[in-house]
Parts: structure tokens; C-alpha cells; sequence
């Protein structure tokens, strides 16, 4: 009897863990359904002119702009968010003000959201180089335009990384301090006043330049037992230069650099902040997400530019985020939109009418293996009573769209 009552134990012992085994499978990425993920960036806005303002204001409810802003997330509800144009403070008051005080709270009727997984870091923004970057004739005449990056103070225009799953903060790879120079066949800037290629830039200059205007970072997040790369950045406006186009190269190596990074055969010349060099794995997943300042047709940037993501043999672009609220907006405003080549339903934020019109400035581009399920732009129909959220100049939120992708992670 204890023999047979034994067997029958063990044998129930076995179907319990033979029916977990699925389970588990896909909890450490193994097997079961893909998880679907609605990934976000969002060029907000919440930049303001004196250090510590952002922090201030978003360590309670009830300003303005953050309201409307946490409002078009809340309807738009993305799982992993960047936000560009978001002060960057040390203490992170700002980055989890805005989620106790603004996301946590339900917004004219949308249902509250939470992001528990929060990233901030130093940007180049208002770190003054030293040097005169801007061949004025004196260093520091304009702090921001002799500036590792354009900004008033230290971390003006940052960025922030919200997610609702974990992020694997120790393996966070940042790389505010890589510099210009260092990247194999650079497009470094020339003067024209001057013979000689590529001389902008002193030697002593370019000993400090930075290439990233803000910082890239990339921030590995766990989702289901599956690790994606969110690799964001937001390249400087390839604009407020002169004919050195010292802002439109730089742009165009800002967007080159996660070119370069997602293909191992190409990115042994990269080192991070703390060393360590080289950049993903062929296997790794991965989603580039940003306001990348390139439209593909239109606009100040090089041509080509934003090309080097878009058809980048690693990238899926097959879904291109859309809304109907983009076009109707060309259409009304007129001006330069009304010659610009590439599709208005594409655009994704709402630029001077005159010079350089509404553009595509803002990507989320997930791997090549990595299935879009669906995709948009936050852009709403006049007609549409969502539309206040985005109106129109001065805007309410801000001159950029929120652009969404729901991506199977494979």
C-alpha cells in the first residue's frame, strides 16, 4: 500500500511539473506566445530656462503643460517611454515627479498610468567646452553654442526612459563622453574660409568634442525573460549653423552611431563611458527609439541621413506610424508643407510653416525580427475631441507627436 500510494505521489508530482513546463518556458524566453510591446518616444517639451525649474514644478500637480502632457501617455498608454526635451536633475525629483504627480493621476478622464522602471543621466547639453565652437572669437561669449551640447545649463533638453518593466540598471551602457573624432570616416565640419578639409574644429577642439549632442544610451529592459535594447538618443537640429554645416554632419554621425552600433562588423570603434568597447550582439533584440531631427525627403538634414536606420538591413521600417490628424494639418497650414515630398500622414511634429514645415522627426524602430503589430501618431482630427491636446501654436503639449509602435519581441 505505502509502495503504490508512493508511485501514485510521484506520478502527480510529474504532471504538476510537466504542466508548469510551458510556463516556465516562457517566463525565461523559451517558448509560449511572444509578449507584444507598445514601445514610445515623445519629444515633450518639458524643458525649461533655469536649472532645477522642471523639478520644482513637477514635485506637485496641477501645472499646465505636464497635465496635458501626462495626459496624451495616458491615452496612448505605451508600456516602455522616452521622453526627450526632459530636464535632467541629479536627485531625479523631476523623472519621479512626473510620475507620482501627473502620470499616477488620472487626467480628464483617462485612466492613471505607472511606470515603476525609471532612467535619467547627465546630457552634453550647457557643459561648457572651454573652447570657442562656434569660431565667434571668444570662448564662452554664448555658453550654449560653445557647448558640448546647445543648452543653458547642464542637462537642459535631456532625456528620460520610463517602462513598465524592469530595467536591468547594471547593464546600462551610456555614451555621453564618446567622442566625434573617434568614429571611422566622421563627417567633421569644414570651414570654407579656409583651405584644408575638416578644419572647423581645432585639433585641441576635437581632442574634447563630443558626438553626441545629448547623450545615446542603451538601456536594457526585461520583458517576459527576453532582454531589448532600448537604444535612444536625440540628435541636435541639423539647423543654426552656416555653410561649415557643423550641425547637419554632427546630426548626421548622432544617427550613424546606432547604425554602427547594432551591426557587430562595424562597431569595434565604439567604447562607452566606461570603457568598454564594441556594441550588440548579432542576436541581440533591440527597438531605437528618438526625436532624430530627419525627415527622409524633407527638411535641413543631410540627405541620407535618417536612411541609415530606415534601411538599415538590421531595422524593421515595413509599418511607418501615421495619422490622419498629420495630414489634415498640412493641408490647413499650406506653406512649404504643401511641396514637401514625403507623405504628410508620416509627419510627427508641426514645424514653422514657412521654413521647415511639418516633418518626420521622430522613430521608433524595432529589429528586423521583431514583428510591428500595429503603429501611430498621436495627432488627432480637428473634429476629434482629443484634439485639444495638441492643437495648435503655441501648443498646449508640444510642437512633436507621441509615436507609438507595438512590436512582438520574438
Amino acid at each position: 500500500m505505502r509502495r503504490g500510494r508512493l508511485l501514485i505521489i510521484m506520478m502527480a508530482v510529474a504532471l504538476f511539473a510537466a504542466a508548469l513546463a510551458p510556463a516556465a518556458a516562457a517566463g525565461n524566453g523559451g517558448g509560449g506566445a511572444p509578449p507584444e510591446v507598445r514601445f514610445a518616444t515623445f519629444n515633450a517639451s518639458l524643458n525649461r530656462f533655469n536649472a532645477g525649474d522642471l523639478a520644482t514644478e513637477l514635485s506637485a500637480p496641477g501645472s499646465a503643460q505636464p497635465n496635458t502632457i501626462a495626459e496624451i501617455i495616458q491615452r496612448t498608454r505605451p508600456e516602455i517611454l522616452l521622453i526627450n526635451e526632459f530636464d535632467f536633475d541629479a536627485g531625479n525629483v523631476a523623472l519621479d515627479g512626473f510620475n507620482t504627480y501627473y502620470l499616477n493621476v488620472g487626467q480628464n478622464g483617462a485612466d492613471p498610468i505607472d511606470y515603476p522602471f525609471r532612467y535619467a543621466a547627465p546630457s552634453n547639453t550647457g557643459i561648457f567646452s572651454g573652447f570657442d565652437l562656434d569660431n565667434s572669437g571668444a570662448a564662452g561669449d554664448f555658453v550654449p553654442n560653445d557647448s558640448f551640447g546647445f543648452g543653458f545649463f547642464p542637462g537642459q533638453f535631456g532625456m528620460a526612459v520610463y517602462s513598465m518593466y524592469p530595467i536591468d540598471y547594471d547593464a546600462i551602457r551610456t555614451f555621453q563622453l564618446f567622442l566625434w573624432k573617434d568614429m571611422p570616416g566622421a563627417l567633421l565640419p569644414d570651414d570654407p574660409a579656409f583651405p584644408g578639409p575638416a578644419d572647423w574644429y581645432s585639433p585641441d577642439e576635437l581632442e574634447v568634442f563630443r558626438l553626441s549632442s545629448k547623450s545615446h544610451w542603451d538601456v536594457p529592459i526585461e520583458v517576459d525573460g527576453r532582454t531589448v535594447h532600448f537604444l535612444v538618443s536625440h540628435p541636435t537640429p541639423p539647423v543654426f549653423d552656416g555653410p561649415e554645416d557643423r550641425n547637419g554632419t554632427r546630426n548626421h554621425d548622432e544617427i550613424r552611431f546606432w547604425a554602427d552600433y547594432i551591426d557587430p562588423a562595424r562597431s569595434g570603434y565604439i567604447y562607452d563611458d566606461n570603457g568598454v568597447t564594441g556594441g550588440l550582439h548579432a542576436s541581440d533584440r533591440f527597438v531605437i527609439a528618438g526625436d532624430q531631427n530627419s525627415d527622409p525627403l524633407d527638411g535641413d538634414s543631410i540627405p541620407g541621413a535618417i536612411q541609415q536606420l530606415l534601411d538599415h538591413a538590421k531595422v524593421n521600417d515595413k509599418s511607418t506610424p501615421s495619422s490622419e490628424g498629420a495630414t489634415e494639418q498640412s493641408g490647413l497650414q499650406g506653406g512649404l508643407n504643401l511641396t514637401h515630398l514625403s507623405d504628410p500622414a508620416f509627419d510627427t511634429a508641426d514645424f514653422n510653416d514657412s521654413a521647415p514645415g511639418n516633418l518626420r522627426a521622430d522613430y521608433v524602430l524595432p529589429k528586423n525580427n521583431m514583428k510591428i503589430m500595429d503603429s501611430g501618431v498621436f495627432w488627432p482630427l480637428a473634429s476629434d475631441p482629443l484634439f485639444p491636446l495638441v492643437g495648435t501654436f503655441p501648443f498646449p503639449s508640444s510642437d512633436h507627436r507621441l509615436v507609438w509602435v507595438d512590436a512582438r519581441l520574438n
